[in-house]
C-alpha cells in the first residue's frame, strides 16, 4: 500500500469513528429530550445527570442492553431512545416491582422494551447483549431479605454479555469497610471497593470509572432517603468489560 492510499484508509477510518461516535452522541441528546418522558423523571435529571451516564455506559444506537432492577424506570425509558429502533432493552426485574417498567413496555412510544425476571431461568429468554446495566438498585441485591446469589448472579449477567460487552454499575457509596448487609438494608447503600472486588471475581476487568455524581459533602453515614441528602448522594460510577 503506498502512501497516499494508506492515507486515504486511514482518513476514511476516522471520519467513520467520529461519524459513529457523533452518532450516539445524537442519541443520547435525543433520549434526554424525549418529550414522552414523565415530568417527575426531567426533574431529576440536573441530580442523575443521565447524559453523562449513558455516554460513559457507551450506550450506541442498534444495541441490545439488559438492565437490571430498573425500579420506576427512570433509565428504562432512556436506554429505549439511546438504542433506539434498530436496539432493544430488557428489563428484569421480580414480579412484584414490575407494575412501573411493565406500564413502559406496553406504551407504543417504548416499544423496544421488554420485561423479564432477574433468575438464570429468565435470561433463557434474552440473547447476548452488549450491555448489563443496573443503577442505584445494585445494594439491594444484597439485602438479607432478598436472600440471592450475588456472585452468581454476576456470573450469569457476564454470560450474557457478548465478548466485550460492557456491566456499568452506578449505587449510592457507604463508608469503606462498611458491613454490606447492614448497610445495604438500613442504609441503601454499599462500599464501591467491595462492588468492584464481586464484580471483577465474577470474570470482568475494570474498564473506568466515573465522578460525576460525586458529593464530597456527603458523610455516608445517612440512609439515601433523608430528606438533607436525599437526591443528592456520593454516587460511583463504574464500568467492567467481558473479555473479547
Amino acid at each position: 500500500m503506498n502512501r497516499r492510499t494508506f492515507g486515504a484508509v486511514a482518513g476514511a477510518i476516522a471520519l467513520l469513528a467520529l461519524s459513529s461516535s457523533a452518532g450516539a452522541q445524537a442519541n443520547v441528546s435525543a433520549a434526554v429530550a424525549d418529550s414522552n418522558r414523565p415530568a417527575d423523571d426531567t426533574a431529576r435529571d440536573a441530580a442523575r445527570k443521565p447524559a453523562d451516564t449513558l455516554a460513559f455506559a457507551k450506550v450506541r444506537p442498534g444495541q441490545t442492553v439488559l438492565e437490571i432492577a430498573p425500579g420506576g424506570g427512570y433509565f428504562t425509558r432512556l436506554l429505549s431512545k439511546a438504542v433506539g429502533p434498530t436496539g432493544h432493552v430488557y428489563s428484569a426485574t421480580p414480579p412484584q416491582f414490575a407494575k412501573a417498567v411493565t406500564a413502559i413496555a406496553a406504551d407504543p412510544a417504548y416499544s423496544n422494551v421488554t420485561v423479564v425476571g432477574v433468575g438464570s431461568q429468565a435470561m433463557t429468554a434474552v440473547p447476548k447483549v452488549d450491555l448489563v446495566f443496573t443503577a442505584q438498585n445494585y445494594h439491594d441485591l444484597h439485602n438479607p431479605a432478598a436472600k440471592l446469589d450475588v456472585p452468581a448472579l454476576d456470573k450469569a449477567w457476564f454470560d450474557q454479555l457478548k465478548p466485550g460487552g460492557l456491566f456499568v454499575v452506578v449505587d449510592h457509596v457507604a463508608t469503606t469497610g462498611a458491613s454490606v448487609p447492614e448497610t445495604a438494608s438500613t442504609l441503601h447503600r454499599i462500599d464501591p471497593a467491595f462492588v468492584r472486588k464481586e464484580v471483577e471475581s465474577a470474570g470482568f476487568v475494570f474498564d473506568g470509572e466515573a465522578n460525576f455524581l460525586h458529593n464530597p459533602a456527603d458523610t455516608h453515614a445517612l440512609k439515601v432517603f433523608d430528606p438533607s441528602i436525599r437526591g443528592h448522594t456520593d454516587q460511583f460510577v463504574f464500568r467492567f468489560r467481558k473479555p473479547a
